[in-house]
């Protein structure tokens, strides 16, 4: 017979492992914080090891946690796999964590596309503002910035890249707005927090002054674009989102430089994770949109 340690006690230390937080593996496993302590404190007494380090309210793992934690992780993942196989009901319904701009005005428009050719396939979107942690408690899969995170499989989408744009309407003849004279119209500029402004790290990369008297300034590029379409001034922003206001004219490139940024969107997913069907299908697919 098999000596093990006890399984309750590990299913509960891995949710306390995972989310970094009792209370929150608490309310995972319908239990009370209480109870999450109490089979801790039994799996640390079956080990004789301290398994957290606890700070106050911060909660850390010790080393012997940290390698604990990590081949649970891997053997509880690969149980919920054989769960789904030998059920025969392979997961049709995943959670896609992808930032808001890129979902309104990339994914979104094409996701009709993905539906029509995976009518089985069901994706909710997540919406986030920043990188999130790459963890199955956030989503299944991500569109993030985040590079080479371990046991994770990536797959760049686009190379964010900013162009000036305005309305056709903002200036007569917007062909003619050009280095000699865009000072004189009105900058849509994006206050992008601890990054800057928008136009202000574009004048730095082509070394050239805003000497612009009127300037607009929004917290958000959704919000440029729009006041862009309603011939407020230039705006500068990711090409990838203007590509349909382009194509429909209600937006126009106007000739002036455009900007690398240096950021990446990528498609990440957990490398054991890619060959389930339905991630395996979405990210086919995303592959043939980015290309």
């Amino acid at each position: 017979m098999r000596k093990l340690p006890p399984l309750r006690a590990l299913q509960v230390f891995e949710a306390a492992a995972r989310q970094q937080h009792f209370s929150k593996a608490a309310e995972e496993l319908f239990v009370t914080q209480s109870a999450v302590s109490h089979q801790v404190r039994v799996l640390e007494e079956y080990f004789g090891e301290q398994l957290f380090d606890r700070q106050g309210r911060k909660l850390q793992l010790t080393p012997k946690g940290q390698n604990l934690f990590v081949e649970l992780e891997r053997i509880f993942n690969e149980l919920g796999d054989l769960n789904l196989k030998l059920r025969d009901t392979p997961n049709q319904q995943i959670s896609l964590a992808v930032y808001s701009s890129f979902a309104v005005k990339w994914l979104i428009p094409r996701l009709a596309d993905f539906r029509r050719q995976y009518p089985s396939v069901k994706i909710r979107l997540e919406m986030i503002t920043q990188d999130p942690d790459l963890s199955t408690n956030t989503a299944d899969i991500f569109i993030a910035g985040k590079l080479n995170q371990r046991g994770y499989w990536q797959q760049l989408l686009h190379k964010e890249r900013l162009i000036p744009v305005c309305s056709p309407s903002f200036y007569p003849k917007w062909r003619d707005i050009n280095l000699s004279n865009f000072q004189q119209q009105a900058l849509i500029i994006v206050d992008e927090g601890p990054l800057g402004l928008d136009w202000h790290k574009w004048s730095a990369a082509h070394q050239i002054q805003l000497n612009n008297e009127q300037q607009h300034i929004f917290s958000h590029v959704v919000m440029a674009i729009e006041a862009a379409i309603a011939g407020q001034g230039l705006a500068l922003v990711p090409d990838f989102m203007v590509t349909g206001d382009i194509d429909t004219g209600r937006l126009v490139a106007v000739n002036l430089p455009d900007v690398h940024t240096g950021f990446e969107f990528n498609f990440l997913c957990k490398q054991r994770r890619l060959s389930e069907p339905a991630i395996a299908a979405f990210s086919s697919w995303l592959k043939t949109q980015a290309s």
